[in-house]
């Protein structure tokens, strides 16, 4: 254990030689070293957690934890109503309902028109709906309500798919089904399904996907507008076989496998800066060594034990280590939570699916940052604090 008569030499070692009171120059620029590089890995670690966390919540806006599907053609689960009941029964489900997936094209009476993915839901406002999508909706819900006359359905649409239509709340537009087309025989050509349908609600999830090519209608009408009469496309939970379930891990495993790797890659690229400032601790401490070896000598000559000698030392940079983390630490968690909150460094959705760079900084991984810190500021001291204690006192007395 270190004595208060050597913290206080190490101490005082540590301060500049004109003005007692302040630390020196290479004391404050190792402290800013450390600063920086703790600060850097616990904003870096933040983004990529923020990231993750961000695009799993935007995921599930959608998208259930689970779907399970049929291994027939098709896609088509004809006795769901059966199964959903089991599926109810099951253990640990808190929710589950028939959904149809399709695609289509809408037109909103211009000569443009979007391809769309359409999703046929139950008909709910959040009470029992297995996603979050009941809790992002600007203008209307899930209940479909209908105002004008002669229509097939009420719609809600996102946002972005609005804008580029130019579509309100009550607004008609017309959906062409791929599937389901007949044959004319006396036009000699397929004749596209095409259905009506009033938009009753817009939504905004934060997920430029979802935003610009999500349909969501009644499941009923889903099933007309896909031509799957009674049938739906799945079931949102978890059975055995004969279906397959899907979770949303699985279905976006590339995205963050790939996002995983980033953070393993930036976390090793940005704790080289921690290596690189411990490597200035070193510089420091060497020359705090060469500037004080008469001190040193004095010390030596008046009694005290070489142990002593590297004790004061490794307190040294014991001490720029502390300070340097515990600021970095400060300035990282203060920054992260800055930029999180502020949203302040806005992003493309069209590219990174979400419209602002998220900061999530997990506790473990702060406090992974902060131990890595300090054994690298314990390390870094141990080649200058021995150096110190091998002088020699006679020749360190008389070293200009």
């Amino acid at each position: 254990m270190i004595s208060p008569l050597e913290l206080r030499i190490a101490l005082r070692y540590l301060k500049s030689r004109r003005t007692s009171q302040l630390l020196s120059l290479i004391t404050v620029i190792a402290v800013g070293g450390i600063t920086v590089g703790v600060a850097t890995l616990v904003v870096v670690l933040g983004v990529m957690n923020g990231l993750q966390n961000d695009l799993r919540e935007k995921i599930l806006v959608v998208n259930p934890h689970l779907r399970v599907l049929t291994y027939g053609e098709g896609l088509r689960l004809d006795a769901w109503r059966e199964t959903l009941a089991k599926v109810r029964r099951t253990s640990g489900v808190e929710a589950a309902a028939p959904f149809v997936l399709s695609q289509g094209l809408i037109s909103a009476g211009h000569d443009y028109a979007e391809g769309v993915a359409v999703i046929g839901i139950e008909g709910d406002t959040g009470t029992q709906a297995v996603t979050s999508l009941p809790r992002h909706f600007t203008k209307g819900d899930l209940s479909f309500r209908r105002t004008q006359p002669g229509v097939d359905g009420g719609i809600a649409i996102g946002v972005r798919l609005a804008s580029k239509l130019t579509v309100y709340t009550g607004d008609i537009v017309t959906l062409v089904a791929p599937a389901g087309s007949k044959y004319n025989s006396s036009l000699g050509a397929f004749v596209p399904k095409l259905r009506r349908y009033e938009v009753t609600g817009l939504f905004e999830t934060g997920m430029y996907d979802y935003d610009n090519s999500y349909v969501v209608m009644r499941r009923e009408t889903a099933q007309d507008f896909a031509g799957l009469d009674s049938a739906v496309t799945a079931l949102e939970a978890q059975l055995g076989y004969p279906y397959r379930a899907l979770d949303w891990q699985s279905q976006n495993r590339s995205l963050f496998s790939a996002l995983q790797l980033e953070k393993l890659a930036m976390a090793l690229v940005v704790f080289l800066i921690c290596v690189v400032a411990a490597f200035n601790v070193v510089g420091t401490l060497t020359m705090v060594v060469r500037d004080k070896t008469r001190e040193i000598g004095i010390l030596l000559a008046m009694g005290m034990r070489r142990g002593s000698i590297r004790r004061i030392f490794l307190a040294q940079g014991v001490f720029i280590g502390l300070v340097g983390t515990a600021l970095g630490a400060v300035v990282g968690l203060v920054l992260g939570a800055s930029v999180n909150n502020g949203h302040l460094i806005p992003i493309d959705p069209s590219i990174y699916f979400i419209d602002h760079l998220p900061v999530h900084t997990e506790p473990r991984d702060a406090l992974v940052v902060i131990l890595a810190s300090l054994v690298i500021a314990a390390l870094a001291p141990l080649y200058p604090s021995m150096q110190a204690a091998k002088l020699e006192p006679v020749g360190a007395i008389r070293y200009e």
